[in-house]
């Protein structure tokens, strides 16, 4: 089954800043995704984007949200349509007329799967914590205390475990980092960090 999206160019630029409300948003999130866990992910994910766009980038309330909006609605289409994903959301959104730079970041948050190779801050970012965040929580799930006292040096020896959330790349990661021009070490302390804001369940 192949997820190539045969395209680089989404939405209109007719449309720059156009947004869902926060409400129409999780609407979307909750009646297409019905796994709870993978909610969970979405919503982790859509977390740390507006942590960073907030701290690190300091953009205005609108271009974090548009950051939270990209992580909250990334695999929308996963969890009832996998063989569509992420075609769906991606026409779900062109149909919304949402700003391009959102569908973009979504559309490139794979680019092994996907082939959209991301090329803005919020594309590279949206690829970086995908993943690495998923392998993080597996490991928070696992530990009594959660991402408390979690350390960067407990992750990276799970990443080196092939076997442990074997379903995520470590090959994606590392060329996440890498397109993000951040160190893995940073990526995972900024991560940690971050999570526990959001339940663990």
């Amino acid at each position: 089954m192949s997820l190539q999206l045969g395209r680089n160019v989404f939405g209109d630029p007719a449309h720059q800043n156009n947004v869902l409300a926060r409400e129409e948003a999780i609407q979307l999130l909750q009646t297409w995704v019905l796994n709870p866990k993978l909610q969970l992910h979405m919503l982790q994910v859509a977390h740390l984007m507006k942590c960073w766009a907030a701290e690190k980038e300091q953009l205005s309330e609108l271009e974090v949200w548009k950051w939270e909006m990209a992580g909250l609605l990334h695999d929308a289409d996963w969890d009832q349509w996998p063989e569509l994903h992420c075609k769906k959301i991606i026409e779900e959104l062109e149909q919304r007329h949402i700003d391009p730079v959102i569908i973009h970041a979504i559309a490139s948050h794979g680019p092994a799967h996907f082939g959209v190779i991301p090329e803005t801050k919020m594309d590279k970012m949206l690829y970086a914590f995908d993943e690495l965040s998923g392998l993080i929580h597996a490991y928070a799930l696992m530990r009594p205390n959660g991402y408390a006292g979690m350390d960067v040096k407990g992750v990276k020896k799970r990443l080196k475990e092939k076997s442990f959330a074997a379903g995520v790349s470590r090959e994606e990661i590392m060329e996440a980092c890498t397109m993000a021009g951040f160190q893995l070490d940073d990526l995972i302390a900024f991560i940690i960090t971050k999570q526990p804001a959001v339940p663990l369940n």
